[in-house]
């Protein structure tokens, strides 16, 4: 069965698998903004969120990885992570202008193994689509939200009742 996301209603189609609670969270082969690597297992053993945004430089995205870099500074047991296709560099560029020093980026511009693994690429336009993961300690998924429509903004507060859970 193929999967799908809309943009302003359009269907795009999303390649790799549909994650559910309960799943092991995959491993995954990026970037930092510095370009050292980042697996799943370089992100730790306590309570992650992975946001997922198509470009840091459109409206919604900008916002979500903003209300993430504020939430991360009041849940220090948490590691936020925002994982999008921009380049390391586009990516160092928005944290220094707007002072995102709490979220730590990811980029899957080089093969988009986080996209294919956690069922987030859309391959005709090589972006991520909109998502959020929460993946505890022992790298289970306990949240996952597929946002229906890409220009949509996430559930927030949901994912960050589970983290909030999670950590304690």
């Amino acid at each position: 069965m193929s999967r799908s996301t809309t943009f302003k209603g359009t269907p795009l189609a999303l390649a790799g698998p549909e994650l559910k609670v309960g799943d092991t969270a995959p491993d995954f082969n990026a970037v930092d903004k510095g370009l050292q690597p980042v697996s799943l297992a370089s992100t730790g053993n306590q309570v992650r969120v992975f946001s997922v945004v198509p470009s840091l430089d459109t409206p919604v995205c900008d916002m979500q990885t903003k209300k993430f870099n504020d939430e991360a500074a009041k849940l220090p047991s948490v590691a936020f992570y925002t994982i999008s296709v921009d380049l390391p560099f586009a990516q160092s560029r928005w944290c220094n202008n707007f002072g995102a020093d709490h979220i730590k980026m990811i980029s899957d511009h080089r093969s988009a193994s986080f996209g294919m693994n956690y069922g987030t690429l859309i391959e005709d336009w090589r972006v991520e689509s909109r998502a959020i993961f929460v993946v505890d300690k022992n790298n289970k998924v306990q949240y996952v939200e597929y946002v229906p429509e890409v220009a949509e903004h996430p559930n927030y507060e949901a994912a960050l009742a589970k983290a909030r859970e999670l950590a304690g």
